[in-house]
Order: C-alpha cells, then sequence, then structure tokens
C-alpha cells in the first residue's frame, strides 16, 4: 500500500512542477481582486505546510530553506514580505527536492507517531506521519486550484 501511496505522491507532486512551468513567472506576483495571496505564494505555501506536515511534526531536520516559514506558512502574505520572495525556479527546485526526500522519508515511518498529535486549522487531528502525509496530498490540490484561478483572473483582466 505504501508503494501506490507513494506513485500517487508522485503524481500530485508531478502536477504541481508542471503547473509552475506553464504559469509565466510575470504573473507571480499579481493578487486580483478576490484573492489574498499571490501565485507566487500558493507555490511556496505548498512547498512549507508539505514539509511542516511531514518532517517537522516527525521531528525531522527542515530540508526547506528557513525564510519559508515567514513568506509561506499559514496567515502569512506577500504585502507583508520584506525582501525579494524566492524565484519560480528556486521553489521548483525545493518542490522537487522535497519529493525525492518524502520518497527516502515515507517508506517505513507511515504509521510512526508524531511528536504529539497536531490539529490543523479545520480542527482535524492528525496522530501519525502517513496521517498528515495524506492530507497534504488534499491541501496540495486545493493549492493548485487556486494557482489556478488565480491564473485565470489574470489573463482575464
Amino acid at each position: 500500500m505504501e508503494h501506490t501511496i507513494m506513485q500517487h505522491m508522485e503524481i500530485v507532486r508531478g502536477i504541481t512542477v508542471n503547473t509552475l512551468s506553464r504559469i509565466p513567472e510575470e504573473t507571480a506576483d499579481i493578487i486580483p481582486a478576490g484573492y489574498n495571496n499571490n501565485i507566487r505564494w500558493n507555490f511556496g505555501h505548498i512547498a512549507y505546510i508539505q514539509e511542516k506536515l511531514v518532517f517537522d511534526l516527525a521531528g525531522e531536520e527542515a530540508g526547506v530553506p528557513g525564510h519559508y516559514k515567514e513568506l509561506f506558512s499559514a496567515g502569512t502574505k506577500p504585502s507583508d514580505w520584506n525582501g525579494t520572495p524566492p524565484s519560480f525556479a528556486e521553489i521548483s527546485e525545493v518542490l522537487k527536492n522535497q519529493k525525492d526526500r518524502l520518497k527516502e522519508f515515507i517508506p517505513g515511518h507511515f504509521h510512526q507517531k508524531l511528536n504529539e498529535p497536531f490539529t490543523n486549522r479545520a480542527g482535524i487531528t492528525f496522530h501519525t506521519v502517513g496521517a498528515t502525509f495524506l492530507f497534504s496530498f488534499y491541501h496540495e490540490a486545493m493549492h493548485i486550484e487556486t494557482i489556478k484561478r488565480i491564473y485565470q483572473a489574470i489573463k482575464k483582466s
């Protein structure tokens, strides 16, 4: 079963990286009316939250740059950024490297208990690495849909 789940992760992350490669970076920082964040924030948020859900909650060392927390954690927004955010190329590399790290870490850790149960903003409580990992697919897909909607809104304006 873990093999099937890992194949699914490859598909989900492949969609994310492919989507990133197809969106022109000049649209990355536009925030259309009705949205709180931009395309760049959503891609960075996918990387940061995946890191938190799997590695951080399991007590593992972080593999994303340290400034991703300040830029891309829940509740952050581009209007609060100081300095230059990471390029699409950097975010893409982080996403690809993270996929490789997940492929190494998850097998054998799927049933590992988190250091302490984690309750997300929706009120869902997770107890294992596998549970947070599986939830991350939903989270990633939700943000890919948001990215697509933002991009469509930009193209229409």
